[in-house]
């Protein structure tokens, strides 16, 4: 949370601008993200995990078949809106258009990154290194040439409504509350 704050504050011309930027996004955009028990962070994690088995299986396959957890790879990714995991042109443009579409933003990055390395990622033979390949799939020249990165999150995941987005989060809560 303070590498967001830290960048609304960045990007904005005052404290009051980085305050209802950041009441927005805690409020509006990704509630309960934050909160104690952060099921919306919870929630989003599983419903990527989810939008993964229908669009990537072969990954899903692997991140199933070694028992890895969507919230062991992703956390940071969507606790930190990709601060601190992109470079921070990058990061700049997500967040604009983050504030501009909502949520399925973060989907959609998260998808076109694990896309793109699918062959990579299917490579990995033990959680560690499955663990160890979603880090190394956020750096080099993909994510650095922010232009054609911003052009891919838009066509790269194909077709990603909110109306699936908002069934698949209704349905990952009521598991996870369900769990407890």
């Amino acid at each position: 949370m303070n590498f967001i704050a830290g960048y609304l504050i960045l990007i904005t011309k005052s404290e009051e601008e980085s305050f209802w930027l950041l009441d927005a996004l805690v409020g509006r955009i990704l509630p309960d993200y934050y909160s104690p028990a952060m099921l919306g962070l919870q929630t989003d994690q599983e419903v990527l995990g989810e939008l993964v088995r229908t669009k990537l299986p072969a990954v899903a396959a692997l991140m199933d078949g070694h028992g890895v957890l969507w919230t062991l790879v992703v956390s940071r990714w969507f606790i930190c809106l990709f601060v601190d995991i992109l470079p921070m042109e990058t990061v700049l443009r997500i967040w604009d258009c983050l504030f501009n579409e909502g949520s399925k933003i973060i989907f959609r990055v998260a998808l076109t990154l694990i896309k793109q390395h699918q062959a990579f990622i299917l490579e990995a033979t033990s959680v560690a290194d499955i663990c160890e390949r979603f880090k190394e799939i956020t750096r080099g020249s993909f994510v650095t040439e922010c232009h054609t990165f911003m052009q891919k999150i838009f066509t790269e995941p194909g077709s990603l409504s909110m109306a699936t987005i908002i069934r698949l989060r209704e349905s990952c809560r009521a598991r996870l509350q369900a769990q407890g």
